[in-house]
């Protein structure tokens, strides 16, 4: 199981026993909802590391502009992961 899928099932387990002990939500069958919230959480995982990669990659287009001015790359990296968040309505 690839590290992204291992911590979304991790975290669908957390979610669902939460949501069970506070009584938000009544479950039938906790396999199907426990794989419902994992599939929601590894394409969400996935959508922040294409937007990671992006970033990344629009840095290095400006690699030379950037050294030039001795700007922070990880300032930068922020800066243009949050614009990027915000067009495409991801929320970081």
């Amino acid at each position: 199981m690839p590290r992204r899928d291992e911590i979304a099932a991790r975290m669908a387990d957390a979610i669902l026993k939460r949501l069970i002990v506070r009584k938000v939500v009544e479950v039938k069958d906790e396999a199907a909802a426990r794989a419902a919230i994992r599939h929601v959480l590894v394409d969400d995982i996935a959508a922040e590391e294409k937007l990671d990669a992006d970033a990344r990659q629009l840095l290095l287009e400006h690699a030379k502009k950037i050294k030039e001015s001795a700007a922070d790359y990880r300032q930068l990296l922020g800066k243009v992961k949050e614009k990027l968040a915000r067009e495409r309505g991801f929320i970081l």
